[in-house]
């Protein structure tokens, strides 16, 4: 058995993906590390505000996967690697980096994680998170209103834009590639002590 498990965790957007990832986090402590794709979302430096809001940030060429794919190898061989920062304020990637240490379970976090061959082929659990499209809407609402300071107009405008499209395209045919469907995301508590039962397990076995 490998010394690092990589478990990947997928769903559409406002799925439930973070209630997983941040409990496993706070059970598993500096056991756990955590690599999120939307932080890898291309930096778009050279646009104005306006030409950013136009983008589509729900398609695959949104993100710098293969900046991702090289951060968890390394990673994965030990090494500490800094990860770029996203700010949702600007839809621009931030000056900060987060450095994140190597551990014996590597989360990947993130819509659209699976519509990548290279990732997917480097994790050895992979979880979709399956919540009713109405529940996930009514999530990014809450949470693009409070946190990342969005109009409701222009949160129903991308949504019907891009976000509902590409999760039909790219983001539902992904979930094929999961070993371990969890309907409803962190509601459900006995999917989710499974997963925690599987990584103790892993951390049992190489401490």
């Amino acid at each position: 058995m490998s010394e690092v498990m990589i478990i990947g965790i997928a769903g559409g957007t406002g799925s439930g993906k973070t209630t997983i990832t941040d409990t496993l986090v706070e059970r598993f402590g500096g056991h756990v590390s955590v690599l999120h794709h939307d932080n890898y979302y291309k930096a778009h430096h050279d646009m104005t505000f306006e030409e950013r809001c136009l983008l589509n940030y729900d398609h695959p060429d949104a993100f710098d996967t293969d900046r991702m794919v090289e951060d968890l190898r390394r990673l994965k061989a030990g090494e500490r690697v800094a990860c770029p920062v996203y700010d949702y304020t600007v839809h621009d990637r931030s000056d900060e980096m987060i450095l994140v240490e190597p551990t014996p379970v590597i989360i990947v976090e993130g819509i659209l994680i699976y519509a990548d061959p290279r990732l997917c082929n480097q994790m050895d659990v992979k979880i979709f998170v399956d919540t009713d499209a109405d529940v996930r809407i009514l999530r990014r609402i809450r949470r693009d209103v409070q946190d990342r300071g969005r109009s409701l107009d222009s949160i129903i405008n991308q949504y019907l834009s891009t976000v509902k499209p590409m999760h039909e395209q790219f983001v539902e045919p992904s979930k094929r590639q999961a070993d371990v469907i969890i309907p409803e995301g962190g509601q459900n508590l006995v999917a989710l002590e499974m997963v925690v039962q599987r990584v103790k397990a892993h951390l049992e076995s190489v401490t």
